[in-house]
């Protein structure tokens, strides 16, 4: 068995605290506003946040180690957060993930960043669509659920994007 290195092992507990964190901040926060008169799920911002680590998780620590985190973030939520809400927050999860898989492995090969954006505009969407279902009953916050994950996906990736410029600069120096 291959141990991730600990740059892989601090991504996996980033990713991992995700899960019951955005299911914590809706169980105790409610709803907030996302831009353009839209409102989401205040969670919707660690969820956006967890869509990228989850591929820097995997590009650190492997597929295995991923889906191991996706279980070990959802019991945590349980204890933590509503069990109703963990559940539809894990089985949210559990869609996404395939359906990244299926998106972000064939584009790896064109790029990280180009995978991610990709992966995570379907994860996203699968992702809102179950978990507000499944949570809500509902897709009232569906518009602010893809804004919100997508400022943060963006977000997240522009500063992956600065990164990468800056190291071989650093890297030469």
């Amino acid at each position: 068995m291959n141990v991730p290195a600990p740059a892989g092992i601090a991504t996996l507990v980033a990713y991992v605290a995700t899960i019951p964190a955005a299911n914590l901040a809706v169980t105790h926060f409610g709803a907030v506003p996302v831009g353009f008169g839209y409102a989401a799920p205040v969670g919707v911002y660690m969820v956006g946040l967890a869509l990228v680590l989850r591929d820097l998780a995997r590009e650190s620590a492997g597929r295995g180690a991923v889906l191991a985190a996706i279980a070990v973030g959802t019991i945590l939520s349980y204890f933590l957060a509503d069990p109703a809400l963990a559940g539809a927050s894990a089985a949210a999860f559990a869609v996404a993930e395939t359906m990244d898989f299926v998106v972000y492995e064939p584009l790896r090969k064109r790029g990280l960043l180009i995978a991610m954006l990709a992966s995570n505009a379907v994860g996203l969407l699968a992702d809102s669509l179950l978990f507000l279902k499944l949570a809500f009953g509902s897709f009232e916050y569906l518009p602010g659920q893809i804004l919100g994950k997508a400022w943060m996906t963006f977000a997240a990736i522009a500063v992956l994007a600065l990164l990468r410029r800056r190291k071989p600069a650093s890297a030469s120096a």
